[in-house]
């Protein structure tokens, strides 16, 4: 059964402040690796086969005012994955406060390789439906993707980092989303964990359009978290948000969720076919 990751954090760990890279980096045994990792796509690949994931998705997103994340990371990752696209998923960002023109900064993105758009409103200071007569741009992106069916990934729940702000992590600001951006393809990173799982099960049963993605839960916990999974089974994708605090293996994780009393067929549409489907 072939995995697909669809949240691995690749990224240029230069463009972090200080804070931030030493929140990410402390107490972590794996540095060497991921730096070698950072500064080749090949030895990402060889880090594939070692945990036996056949593509992934390298998320980056751009928050210069809270983590120190600027536009530089789209560029970046596009050049990192511009040889591998079969295997490596290049994820960028346009930020909604910062963009003069964010419909045509998000086409640009497309253009360039771009195949997933990134926004995390914990990070980047804003709700996701704040463009209800607040935030055109913010509005722009979503035009931007859903005329070219390119998803957007949007973090949900709570997050820890030293600037994050949760009160943007509750995900049900994203029914508006849905509901005005029907052809949208939207993916909820982490399910709303750990505070909304409900909503976020909720958002993927009301909506067509919407799809939860896994990361960041423990695989012993998920049924508990999303005690209804085999229902939105098709509508689901996996990640393990490596290497992020807690995950050390994302085979191991893959194996633990691969002992969830789950149907064969379940585990086959959230590890790989349902992101197959998605990206092409």
């Amino acid at each position: 059964m072939p995995v697909i990751d669809a949240h691995l954090h690749v990224q240029p760990h230069d463009e972090f402040n200080a804070e931030s890279r030493t929140f990410i980096e402390s107490g972590r045994r794996d540095l060497e690796r991921y730096s070698r990792i950072e500064r080749s796509p090949d030895e990402l690949l060889r880090f594939f086969d070692e945990q036996e994931i056949e593509a992934g998705c390298l998320i980056n997103y751009v928050a210069p005012d809270t983590l120190g994340l600027s536009e530089n990371v789209n560029a970046w990752i596009v050049r990192y994955c511009r040889d591998h696209r079969d295997r490596l998923i290049a994820v960028g960002s346009v930020h909604p406060r910062f963009s003069k023109d964010a419909y045509g900064d998000t086409r640009r993105l497309f253009d360039s390789g771009i195949r997933m758009i990134k926004l995390h409103p914990p990070h980047q200071l804003f709700s996701p439906n704040d463009y209800l007569g607040r935030n055109e741009m913010l509005a722009g992106i979503y035009r931007a993707a859903e005329e070219a069916r390119v998803p957007v990934m949007i973090h949900t729940g709570t997050s820890t980092f030293p600037s994050a702000r949760n009160r943007f992590a509750d995900p049900m600001a994203i029914d508006d989303v849905a509901v005005d951006f029907p052809n949208l393809p939207i993916v909820l990173a982490h399910s709303g964990r750990p505070l909304y799982g409900e909503t976020a099960f909720f958002l993927a049963r009301r909506h067509p359009n919407v799809r939860l993605e896994l990361s960041g839960i423990p695989p012993k916990k998920l049924l508990e978290h999303l005690p209804r999974l085999e229902e939105v089974a098709g509508k689901t994708l996996w990640g393990t948000d490596w290497p992020s605090p807690g995950i050390v293996s994302p085979s191991a994780n893959v194996a633990a969720f691969r002992a969830l009393p789950l149907s064969d067929a379940a585990k086959e549409k959230i590890l790989y076919s349902n992101a197959k489907k998605l990206f092409g």
